[in-house]
């Protein structure tokens, strides 16, 4: 049996994303039925709607930062009851059994996560995002939203939250540590209020000096423009690291200038064209260049935690669902301070 629901989905890569309907499965042992209250508006749904990463699925609904209220839970569910806040990230399945799913990185699963969207679940099904009224989800890959968070600025941390949250905690931001955030985009200032919030001194690197004051109320002790070539010289040899958010491709040479002996520069921004690097910029001052995902259902749960310690929440523009279309092209242009969030009541 399955269930009928609102949802906003693109028909193809050249088509805007149009009000259509779904199915969702109906509640199996352990899922989970989640009344979504707020989709944030991730870049990454706009490269996979338009086809821009390869492999899209269509129609497609997208949406991976979603938030609300639960309605209906499973006979063996144990963690969640009716009426809990809670939130989905970016994947809703896993084999549960691989040495990653065992270590709680279940975001690099061996054998294969499945998307919240745009993937094939283990039923065979396609699976439909958080652009939509409602959600089925395994209980195992829901978070709870701590109540020190409001749902619409939580949506975004399912997904820019933990991308930053991962990374800062792995190579160890904290107290005597220089970090440098690579842009002020949906991701780049969460980065920049988790890494001030863990004790970090904070520089921002964004091409122009206008979201200056918005940096240094997020928590950046400095701010520097990429665009003025005299800041790479003034801050070489910097930084212990510097998380890039952008997706765009950099001068990664340029920017591994900037680490001090044994920096680490991680990308969380994924650039549509392949990047090119002279690998003396890593021999030079034994710097790493490193990627990171989102974090495991763990990390995550343990972010959505430390944000509601210390009252952080994504900087939002909540909009209707007949906005998507116009979001997509500002969120291009960045022309948004700082994400998207879609009020689901509006499909």
């Amino acid at each position: 049996m399955t269930t009928t629901v609102s949802a906003y989905a693109a028909p193809s890569a050249a088509a805007p994303l149009e009000r259509t309907t779904i199915p969702r499965r109906a509640v199996r042992e352990h899922d989970v039925l989640i009344d979504i209250k707020f989709a944030g508006i991730c870049h990454s749904d706009i490269h996979q709607v338009r086809d821009e990463w390869g492999g899209a699925k269509f129609p497609m609904v997208p949406g991976h930062e979603i938030a609300g209220i639960v309605t209906e839970v499973g006979p063996g569910v144990t963690k969640y009851a009716v009426g809990d806040r809670v939130g989905v990230g970016c994947f809703v399945d896993s084999c549960r059994e691989c040495e990653n799913c065992l270590a709680g990185d279940e975001q690099y699963c061996l054998n294969g996560g499945t998307g919240t969207y745009n993937a094939t679940g283990r039923d065979g099904e396609p699976t439909y995002g958080g652009y939509s009224t409602h959600i089925v989800v395994d209980e195992h890959f829901v978070l709870r939203i701590p109540e020190g968070v409001e749902l619409d600025a939580a949506a975004p941390l399912l997904c820019a939250g933990i991308t930053l949250y991962s990374p800062l905690k792995h190579w160890n931001a904290g107290p005597g540590k220089k970090v440098a955030i690579v842009g002020m985009g949906g991701l780049g200032h969460m980065g920049v209020k988790i890494a001030a919030a863990l004790g970090a001194e904070v520089t921002v690197l964004s091409q122009s000096l206008r979201k200056q004051d918005d940096a240094k109320r997020f928590g950046a002790e400095h701010y520097h423009a990429t665009s003025d070539e005299s800041t790479f010289e003034q801050l070489a040899g910097t930084f212990d690291l510097i998380v890039n958010t952008v997706s765009a491709n950099l001068d990664l040479d340029a920017y591994l200038a900037l680490l001090r002996v044994d920096g680490t520069l991680v990308n969380v921004g994924a650039p549509e064209h392949p990047v090119s690097l002279n690998v003396f910029s890593l021999i030079g001052g034994r710097r790493s260049l490193a990627g990171s995902m989102i974090g495991g259902i763990r990390e995550t749960q343990e972010m959505l935690d430390f944000c509601a310690e210390h009252g952080l929440g994504a900087e939002i523009e909540v909009i209707s669902a007949d906005r998507i279309n116009e979001a997509y092209d500002r969120v291009v242009a960045s022309d948004v301070r700082y994400r998207f969030v879609i009020d689901t009541a509006t499909i």
